[in-house]
């Protein structure tokens, strides 16, 4: 009960708590009970009246398998992890969970770091965490599919499409995206901001 009131909480609360400190994460000094899989990229520590809120990213790195027939694939997995602690427990708000498994050619699936982002824009008292990652099995130069997923509490907004690709001297291909209905019809602090990180990290390097 207790956590499902803390959920609805960092849904609907009004209240400004001021101005977040946000840290990096020791990865030596996470609290017992915080599991992920493969390693850190990226990490956000804050405290608020409902404790201390832990975010990780982290990514497998490219690993193989075989089939029956034994062929090699490629394959790549990522997360994002939202824990909060206090007095009470440690208890996980919400996960990413994407991956390319069993490509036969080149596999990228990757966080882009820069687009790692943590926010109040509305100045509400409930961070909003913003992540950027391509997700792309391909033999050639093309555009990937890529996403941009921000969490509010633990209300989930999604920009989804292509990133940008210059196939010669003066042309590029890609870069176009869709808003889910989150973005489309919530507040417009978070649709811009959201668009503009899109423009900023889509070019493909």
């Amino acid at each position: 009960m207790k956590f499902k009131l803390l959920i609805f909480l960092l849904t609907v609360s009004s209240l400004t708590f001021g101005q977040f400190k946000i840290s990096k994460i020791d990865s030596t000094k996470l609290p017992i009970g915080i599991k992920f899989s493969g390693h850190i990229t990226n990490s956000a520590k804050w405290t608020d009246s409902f404790g201390v809120h832990y975010v990780l990213t982290t990514e497998s790195g490219e690993y193989f398998s075989k089939d029956k027939e034994n062929s090699e694939f490629k394959n790549a997995e990522l997360f994002v992890y939202h824990y909060i602690s206090n007095s009470d427990s440690l208890k996980l708000v919400w996960k990413i969970y994407d991956h390319n498994k069993n490509c036969e050619f080149d596999v990228f699936t990757k966080f882009i770091d820069n687009a790692f982002k943590v926010t109040d824009l509305n100045k509400n008292g409930i961070v909003e965490v913003w992540v950027m990652y391509e997700n792309q099995c391909t033999s050639d130069v093309s555009p990937a599919p890529t996403k941009i997923i921000m969490y509010e509490g633990n209300k989930k907004y999604a920009i989804r499409g292509e990133n940008r690709v210059k196939v010669s001297d003066k042309d590029f291909i890609g870069g176009q995206f869709t808003l889910d209905e989150n973005f489309k019809t919530g507040n417009t602090l978070f649709r811009q901001f959201g668009i503009n990180l899109w423009k900023k990290n889509i070019r493909k390097k």
